[in-house]
């Protein structure tokens, strides 16, 4: 195995919704990179539902905005979501496990492109969605990096 193949852990902030594993009300998902991906796991909790027994689409849009941004960071880049465009392709129940892959497309200088997809356990594609992200430099890229374990 060589080194872009192994598996390691992405840096979080404690308190995020989506990573933070210190956030009580938040997902606490754990990414990882792994051949220039970032990658996740999340189990559908029932107290983020949008109708009876599914999961509400803001929390997966949620999850493929830290994706692609987990993408990007693996490469060390700090940014902020300027825009995502979410395409939700099937319900998602209540106890599913997700599976989250991002990956950085373009860096265009200040602005950085990536792409996000999850899937259910049947492999199935439930959302995907393209980001255009913010490069943080000077100020704010000292100040989220200070947030960052």
């Amino acid at each position: 195995m060589n080194a872009s193949q192994r598996i390691k852990p992405l840096k979080r902030y404690s308190q995020c919704f989506v990573c933070g594993d210190k956030n009580p009300v938040g997902l606490n998902v754990e990414f990882c990179q792994k051949n220039g991906k970032a990658i996740g796991e999340y189990i559908v909790q029932d107290h983020f539902q949008g109708y009876k027994n599914i999961l509400h689409g803001g929390i997966l849009s949620t999850l493929l905005d830290e994706v692609m941004i987990k993408s990007i960071l693996a490469q060390d880049i700090l940014t902020l979501t300027c825009e995502i465009k979410v395409r939700f392709k099937k319900p998602v129940k209540i106890g599913q496990r997700l599976f989250l892959e991002g990956k950085p497309k373009e860096d265009k200088g200040k602005i950085l492109l990536a792409e996000g997809e999850i899937r259910d356990e049947a492999d199935e594609v439930v959302a995907t969605a393209e980001g255009k992200f913010f490069r943080a430099e000077g100020e704010m890229g000292k100040f989220l990096s200070e947030s960052l374990e």
